[in-house]
């Protein structure tokens, strides 16, 4: 979520570490899906989540029938691990992941942190490398038992940036930064895509929140920074543009839906169209993220921004929420991506305060905030 909330997760206690994962990875640590551990997962009869296609501006499965992302995001990977005390900040078991789903959720996304699946030097190996692998591994897994499409992203990555909007001072992946950095972000992709390719029901999205406008001088060079990377004003680092990703995961052969999120923290997608990198796989869709104290939170800069990129490509709406412990702002943000057949997820199903996360939860069982409500009500209603 963004750097402009103001908003920080709660201070967290020890907790009670989860047994690690004993699966064995090859000296690259590339493993597929059926190789990684499913330990805690339990048989399901839902049907298996489907591989999605983009056909101009929708979502479709095998069978050509349109399909939209509606669900949440499962936050903790991103953190937990370069902290220090764990894969996940609560539970991601059976039960846990069935209770998303019962809110009929189809989506889960699963932020990631490119150093504890990389496993660099700085980071506990306890939670790094092949059992920080195994343990994503395991939660995809779980998230398509229940029928749930699971969406990875790269969500905290490496590369000090000290300028305007930093969110922190730390040359490592402890905080979200402008931009992907050239160091390690295009390894940590191809890592993701060679583990995750021959499952194309995995979609990856390339990159949480870039905000390269905070640190350029104007708009337009910051969509290049975007999609070119390179030296970019402002950013100290070598940056990975949107490009570089992309071919870093086509690079493996991957053919699997990708999602790349605009500037100003996901929130402008005024440049998307114009600057879109070449997918040779044809399978691109544009990420955007709305808060309601967002620069672009009401329904004329969606119409006039917004609208004429989900009438391209495919939308998804990888964060929606507020940080007023209510749902009025999201109802107006779903009725709007509805009538323009997008999709959406809700952020985050951690229980965390609602004005301070914004949390969808109050308890894994599924027990909602006021927040929640909005969205499991709203989810429940939908004929998909």
């Amino acid at each position: 979520m963004p750097k402009e909330s103001l908003m920080r997760h709660p201070p967290r206690l020890l907790r009670t570490l989860a047994v690690l994962a004993g699966a064995v990875l090859t000296a690259t640590g590339l493993v597929m899906p059926s190789a990684l551990s499913t330990a805690g997962a339990a048989p399901s009869a839902a049907a298996p989540p489907p591989a999605l296609k983009a056909d101009g501006n929708r979502l479709v499965d095998a069978e050509g029938t349109a399909h939209r992302l509606l669900g949440v995001n499962r936050s903790g990977g991103e953190y937990a691990c370069v902290q220090g005390w764990g894969f996940f900040d609560g539970p991601v078991d059976d039960a846990s992941v069935k209770a998303i789903a019962d809110w009929k959720a189809n989506t889960v996304r699963i932020p990631l942190n490119e150093e504890c699946w990389l496993g660099t030097d700085n980071i506990d190996p306890r939670w790094a490398g092949g059992n920080y692998r195994a343990a994503i591994g395991d939660l995809v897994q779980r998230v398509q038992d229940h029928g749930m499409t699971p969406i990875v992203e790269l969500h905290w990555s490496h590369g000090q940036y000290t300028g305007n909007s930093s969110a922190c001072p730390d040359v490592h992946a402890s905080c979200q930064k402008p931009m992907p950095n050239a160091r390690y972000t295009p390894a940590f992709w191809t890592s993701v895509a060679n583990t995750f390719k021959d499952d194309p029901a995995v979609a990856f999205d390339l990159f949480n929140e870039p905000y390269p406008d905070r640190a350029t001088p104007t708009t337009d060079q910051a969509w290049a920074c975007w999609r070119d990377g390179g030296t970019c004003p402002g950013i100290g680092y070598e940056v990975a543009g949107m490009q570089d990703l992309l071919d870093a995961v086509r690079g493996t052969g991957a053919k699997n839906l990708v999602l790349a999120s605009g500037i100003a923290y996901a929130n402008d997608l005024s440049g998307w169209l114009k600057h879109a990198p070449t997918d040779p796989a044809g399978n691109l869709a544009a990420a955007w993220h709305v808060y309601n104290f967002n620069s672009c939170a009401n329904a004329g800069c969606w119409d006039a921004t917004l609208a004429p990129v989900a009438a391209k490509v495919p939308l998804v709406a990888g964060e929606i929420g507020e940080n007023t412990c209510s749902h009025g702002f999201i109802d107006t943000v779903m009725k709007w991506l509805d009538e323009h057949q997008a999709s959406y997820l809700g952020w985050t199903w951690n229980t965390w305060n609602c004005s301070s996360g914004p949390a969808l939860i109050s308890s894994y069982d599924g027990t909602p905030t006021p927040f929640g409500i909005g969205l499991r009500d709203h989810l429940r209603a939908l004929d998909t």
